[in-house]
């Protein structure tokens, strides 16, 4: 009987770059936290200069955990099968990053739709926060209200302003930048499948732009926001904001972090071809989720 021949399957052999990349992150994170309580303080503190640290060092173990795949896949490592593993490995990672945002969309829609009511009506509200009345967006705790006798606000914030002023509302441009970014990063995967590289550089190149001036404009609404008093301590209205735009805001970072190491690639290298592109597959995946998901944000969080 002849025995059934199998391809043999690529174990990459052990790396400390996982334990390095959660150092990274560790420290990112934690320089964030102290930076926000710094601005909080209104004082200058190590927080930016520890952030900075640890994002360019998170980048920079990325970069090389990206460089020994790429390597390993050159030459011919990477089996069908190992690459099949690749594929659900980044399903189940984008999985998870739905379940991610479905949990910061979940309270906010139990803060505005469940929370306030409960505040605002029966034996909570007469006897705990002195006839709370609810409103959104809440730039007060109940608590800050009962104190001072009312509540103040709505205030500023970065709901839609009308339609004589909605474009000079950077949450549109960021909008449409963001779509257009997707139909950018569809035409690029177009042209490689038909092995133009010319066409799949160029468009390629101009969704990691427009990934570049998307986060350039969060920066300036995030400036705009706290030069008219829009902070993290603008009650569950700033917390709220702040938390879904910030977390997306990384995630676009990271998503036009991977389309710059793909188009660098094809850029310099030369890589990638209609039957072996899984690297850049992975990436537009990505960036159509972070898309997807800034569609709801606009919805749910500026314009409703």
């Amino acid at each position: 009987m002849e025995q059934q021949q199998h391809e043999n399957y690529y174990v990459p052999e052990q790396s400390k770059l996982p334990l390095f990349a959660s150092i990274g992150l560790f420290v990112t994170v934690f320089g964030l936290g102290n930076w926000l309580n710094d601005m909080t303080a209104g004082k200058s503190g190590s927080g930016a200069t520890i952030f900075g640290v640890g994002l360019l060092f998170f980048c920079f173990i990325l970069f090389r955990w990206f460089s020994i795949v790429i390597d390993e896949n050159r030459r011919g490592m990477n089996s069908a099968q190992l690459k099949r593993s690749y594929v659900w490995g980044m399903g189940w990672f984008i999985f998870s990053e739905v379940m991610f945002f479905s949990a910061f969309f979940g309270a906010l829609y139990y803060i505005r739709n469940l929370a306030l009511p409960w505040l605002s009506e029966g034996p909570t509200a007469e006897l705990l926060w002195n006839d709370f009345q609810a409103q959104w967006p809440l730039m007060q705790t109940p608590s800050d209200a009962a104190e001072l006798g009312k509540v103040s606000g709505p205030g500023e914030n970065m709901a839609f302003p009308g339609f004589g002023a909605m474009f000079g509302w950077l949450p549109l441009w960021n909008t449409i930048i963001l779509l257009t970014s997707s139909v950018t990063v569809h035409f690029a995967h177009t042209g490689l499948k038909k092995d133009n590289k010319k066409q799949f550089n160029w468009w390629l190149g101009i969704t990691v732009l427009l990934g570049i001036i998307f986060l350039f404009l969060q920066f300036e609404e995030y400036a705009h926001a706290y030069h008219v008093n829009l902070t993290l301590d603008s009650g569950v209205y700033g917390n709220t904001f702040f938390m879904l735009t910030g977390f997306h805001g990384l995630h676009v970072t990271m998503g036009t972090f991977m389309l710059l190491v793909q188009w660098l690639r094809s850029v310099t290298k030369g890589h990638f071809s209609h039957n072996d592109c899984f690297g850049f597959e992975a990436s537009s995946w990505y960036w159509h989720f972070v898309d997807v998901v800034w569609v709801g944000l606009f919805i749910f969080v500026y314009i409703m």
